[in-house]
């Protein structure tokens, strides 16, 4: 069974940071896509980053892009998600998604049939 797991959250100052991870299992782990996205409350769910394995190919959102990087420790099966530079605008549940093969050029929610649970972030001013 292919299961997700996102991890790392927390309350964080604005200009601070946090290392977000996503463990996986359950998949071959060297054929796949990992997806970010992040929810607030009344708001729908944005897609902020994404790595696939057959070319390491990434994706970030404009919101995000220059402030968080992703990458992936093949050692722990994680694909982590740093975020600095945090803005109260940031607050959010960060879930991370999976599926098989390699990402679209722009990932999407329908795209994915695997995700974790989400893990908060909350940003203070």
């Amino acid at each position: 069974e292919v299961q997700l797991q996102a991890s790392g959250g927390g309350l964080v100052q604005a200009g601070g940071s946090l290392r977000l991870s996503c463990a996986a299992s359950g998949f071959i782990f060297d054929d796949y896509c990992i997806g970010w996205f992040r929810q607030a409350p009344g708001k729908e769910r944005e897609a902020i980053s994404s790595i696939g394995s057959r070319d390491g190919s990434t994706f970030y959102g404009d919101s995000v892009k220059g402030r968080f990087t992703i990458s992936t420790d093949n050692a722990k099966n994680t694909v982590d998600l740093q975020i600095n530079s945090l803005r109260p605008e940031d607050t959010a549940v960060y879930y991370c998604a999976g599926d098989l093969g390699n990402c679209p050029l722009v990932i999407y929610e329908e795209y994915f049939n695997h995700w974790g649970q989400g893990t908060l972030v909350t940003v203070s001013s």
